[in-house]
């Protein structure tokens, strides 16, 4: 099964609300044919064990479909291969051009936050304000801040 590890400041956002935003990004009812796309939920303590069981319950009444979202145990993570990684960037040549002389390190653009932003954005996530308002600080020419902003006008419609 293959994992997407969030780190996050429990300062600034709970282990509450990650679950909320798990189940308002996928559909957790959809039962995956093959184990590698099945949605699970990984918890480290029993407080995140309760908490998980919880949102699952919450969910499920929301549905109205038995949630086929697992619940497991972290033991470990292992990182997915390199071309499941940043996959809509990848997919979009004249932009992904941009990274490729920055990050001739795989390991360093699987982990730039630049590039998991630009992917994300690729990805339909986010708006064209919150792009503008960052677009500066990604580390792309102004052609490759153009081509994105389009794709996220596109996405829009």
């Amino acid at each position: 099964m293959e994992t997407v590890q969030i780190d996050y400041d429990p300062v600034k956002i709970s282990y509450g609300r990650l679950l909320e935003l798990f189940f308002s990004w996928h559909n957790p009812t959809w039962p995956s044919p093959i184990r590698q796309y099945a949605s699970a939920i990984f918890f480290h303590d029993q407080e995140q064990e309760r908490l998980a069981k919880e949102a699952i319950k919450n969910a499920d009444g929301r549905y109205g479909k038995k949630i086929s979202t697992e619940l497991v145990r972290y033991t470990g993570f292992t990182r997915a291969e390199d071309y499941h990684q940043k996959y809509y960037l990848r997919n979009t040549r004249d932009i992904m051009e941009q990274f490729k002389g920055r990050f001739p390190d795989e390991g360093a653009f699987t982990d730039s936050t630049a590039v998991a932003r630009v992917n994300g954005y690729i990805g339909g996530n986010g708006t064209t304000e919150q792009f503008d308002r960052e677009s500066d600080g990604l580390g792309i020419n102004s052609e490759a801040v153009d081509a994105l902003r389009s794709i996220l006008e596109k996405k829009r419609k």
